[in-house]
């Protein structure tokens, strides 16, 4: 089964370079990768020119300014080619080589799932967790859900309001029955839950797939980007994902407020670390 992989960069040509390094290591047979350069100016360019790893087609699409991650991704959408969409952003290390093949197992052993989503964890000691899926309070704070909770933990498999998109696995025919990600939310933020929502209402469920772990160095993608004003685009689209969908996570089951009050957990950056040193995780 064919997976097309679509990659976000926006500069930060070293977390790139992480991840792309990630990447070719997989098992998965079939993977074609479309990368999304959201007009870098740094190195970017280049390096997703010069990478070809064996066995895997790439195709990058190039735009000269930064349109944003819900319109990139929609343009990667219109040329993707495979049976489950894959979406990552470029500052996440793959955790392990057979990561394509524990999601599409997740993601094809019900029929009513439409998404699936891996365990991203911090790439640092002690290797916490980022999240495990999302949750929505019946005031619409959302939480992280297992933030915080060691990567050993014993999860299992679960149900969940929504999730974020920095990586997840999602099938074609979602795309094809709800349409792409509504670009009402461009540049970024809240497009990923208002997606889950309204494949939820479309009669598919979105799930977690534990034993799958991804590295991810949190908010660094669309960090920085001084053609985005995110304090502005947050609250706007918050608002809209609430007026959208306040209806129906009022009447969810979903965490307290006091459970999504957000917690701020260390980060280090890609330099503040040996990254490579990750990457025989990935191969264990």
């Amino acid at each position: 089964m064919l997976i097309s992989v679509i990659i976000l960069h926006a500069n930060k040509a070293d977390y790139s370079r992480a991840c792309l390094e990630s990447l070719a290591r997989v098992s998965h047979p079939e993977i074609e990768v479309i990368n999304v350069n959201n007009g870098s100016t740094d190195d970017t360019a280049s390096l997703l020119e010069s990478w070809r790893p064996d066995g895997i087609e790439t195709r990058t699409l190039s735009f000269d300014s930064n349109i944003g991650a819900v319109r990139g991704r929609n343009e990667a959408l219109q040329i993707a080619r495979g049976e489950a969409i894959a979406f990552l952003d470029n500052d996440v290390i793959l955790g392990q080589p057979n990561v394509f093949e524990i999601l599409e197992n997740a993601l094809f052993s019900r029929p009513e799932c439409g998404i699936v989503v891996p365990k991203l964890v911090f790439p640092f000691a002690p290797f916490l967790v980022e999240c495990l899926g999302a949750g929505v309070s019946r005031s619409g704070k959302i939480e992280y859900l297992e933030r915080g909770k060691p990567r050993e933990t014993a999860f299992s498999p679960r149900e969940v309001q929504c999730a974020i998109s920095a990586a997840w696995l999602c099938k074609r025919e979602v795309f094809e029955k709800i349409g792409a990600l509504d670009e009402a939310f461009s540049p970024v933020q809240f497009e990923d839950l208002d997606f889950c929502y309204r494949a939820k209402s479309a009669g598919f469920s979105v799930w977690t797939a534990p034993d799958a772990e991804i590295f991810h160095f949190e908010h660094t993608t669309t960090a920085g980007s001084a053609d985005i004003n995110f304090r502005y685009v947050t609250t706007k689209n918050f608002v809209e994902f609430k007026k959208r969908w306040r209806t129906v996570f009022e009447n969810e089951n979903g965490p307290t407020d006091e459970a999504a009050t957000w917690r701020d957990l260390p980060k280090k950056s890609i330099e503040d670390l040996d990254w490579r040193a990750l990457l025989p995780l990935a191969e264990a």
